[in-house]
């Protein structure tokens, strides 16, 4: 737990140096030297697929296109999701990092706040198209409303309810749940014979934060106040993290060994058949990696306390999604932003988009009949009426490291048998809301 803890702090204090400093190098205006290597560009991408070496074979024929086009290398690196995040932190810091990079649209606001990424005036948008080109769920999560974005949208998921048809089928349940109630009654059928009801990456960081974060709307939760101030403690807050770890630890939907996957291994379980359900965003060529044919899956919305999903309570999903940055000391500026517009045009973003099984988030790319099965559907619909953006706060990176780890101290708790209260969730998150930046004990120099 030290160990956790310290890395805890660390993200914290790193923080709050990037907010302090913002992103050294470059020249005064902020420029960085803009076509000071005008051949060649760095490029983070985020591990979409099942492996990185997939990322590769996908991504590597699209920027020899680009090069063919312009004459611009680009040199690609695809960073897992575990080190992404510290990558880009570190990077800020020393001023060394990449001159385009995805991001988990979620830290948006944080980068943001740091100084580190490209600000998307409109002198930039300008430059790729126009922000009216994207829809508007993936913009809201581009960063700090009043603010021009820290990126730009390139791929837009959301979570939906996978399950097992075949599983479904043995147990005599004829459709997927709607409501969290059902859920727990087709679990309690499903959950038999070693195999587990629904699978959960306790040890996941972000995960558990898109999963209570979701719960917390429908328990009338934001986790922040409207001034952003962090608020971890409330009723509703305590009640989502104690319904998701409670699939574990009262409802015994969830296997314990799921306590500690932290890489996609609850998608191998499902692809496996050892757990009937799985709540994720845009599966299938994970699922199609390891053998599992689309008709052996369904997909339905992901449950909601009553009725159908919408606004308010009825949220089923956070917005999720990648976007694309650009790091504000850049040496090619120009040939960054034509490296966003190539990626973010209609024809790039139909093919990178049916790879990874995401919807576009480019309004003319969506509109292709590509993206209309009943798959996708679910998505998009979830997209557009019944997704909420996590909080879109500097301290949002911070808040996903801290309550992340809270919610994968009770898993751990709950698979070696100790009790998950009220009070005990309740205190965890309130150890968690003391290490945020606002909530720190500060003392004069």
């Amino acid at each position: 737990m030290r160990r956790i803890r310290a890395a805890v702090t660390g993200a914290v204090t790193l923080s709050l140096a990037l907010t302090a400093t913002g992103c050294g190098g470059g020249t005064a205006d902020g420029s960085g030297g803009a076509n000071s290597q005008p051949r060649t560009l760095t490029y983070w991408a985020s591990n979409q697929g099942p492996s990185v070496e997939a990322d590769k074979k996908v991504l590597q024929p699209e920027l020899d296109k680009f090069e063919k086009e312009t004459g611009i290398k680009v040199k690609l690196e695809v960073v897992p999701w575990s080190d992404l995040l510290a990558r880009i932190l570190t990077a800020a810091t020393s001023g060394q990092g990449p001159d385009v990079l995805n991001i988990g649209n979620t830290w948006s606001a944080s980068l943001q706040a740091s100084g580190a990424l490209l600000p998307w005036d409109a002198k930039n948008l300008a430059a790729i198209g126009g922000k009216d080109r994207f829809v508007d769920s993936a913009l809201g999560s581009t960063g700090a409303a009043g603010q021009d974005p820290a990126a730009v949208p390139l791929y837009s998921m959301a979570y939906a309810l996978y399950y097992n048809k075949k599983m479904f089928a043995d147990a005599g349940i004829t459709k997927p749940p709607a409501t969290w109630d059902e859920l727990n009654e087709d679990g309690k059928k499903l959950a038999k014979d070693g195999r587990s009801a629904i699978g959960v990456e306790g040890a996941n960081l972000a995960n558990n934060i898109h999963q209570v974060f979701v719960l917390g709307k429908q328990h009338g939760a934001d986790f922040f106040t409207p001034d952003g101030k962090a608020d971890f403690t409330s009723d509703g807050a305590v009640a989502a993290v104690k319904q998701y770890v409670d699939l574990m630890a009262a409802d015994k939907l969830v296997a314990p060994g799921n306590a500690e996957y932290a890489q996609n291994q609850s998608l191998g379980d499902f692809a496996k058949g050892r757990t009937a359900m799985v709540l994720w965003q845009t599966p299938a060529q994970t699922f199609a990696a390891q053998g599992m044919s689309p008709d052996e899956w369904g997909v339905a919305p992901a449950p909601v306390p009553s009725g159908t999903p919408g606004q308010g309570t009825r949220v089923n999903s956070m917005v999720a999604g990648i976007n694309m940055a650009v790091f504000a000391n850049t040496r090619n500026r120009d040939g960054a932003l034509k490296f966003v517009k190539f990626m973010t045009g209609d024809t790039e973003q139909k093919i990178l988009n049916q790879a990874y099984g995401s919807v576009p988030p480019v309004k003319t790319a969506q509109a292709d009949p590509a993206f209309s099965g009943p798959a996708l559907a679910v998505i998009r619909d979830t997209l557009a009426g019944s997704a909420a953006a996590l909080p879109q706060v500097p301290e949002e990176s911070q808040f996903e490291t801290v309550v992340g780890t809270a919610v994968k101290e009770l898993f751990a708790d709950a698979a070696a048998g100790r009790p998950v209260t009220t009070e005990s969730v309740r205190a965890e998150l309130g150890k968690a809301q003391q290490q945020m930046p606002k909530n720190q004990a500060r003392t004069l120099p």
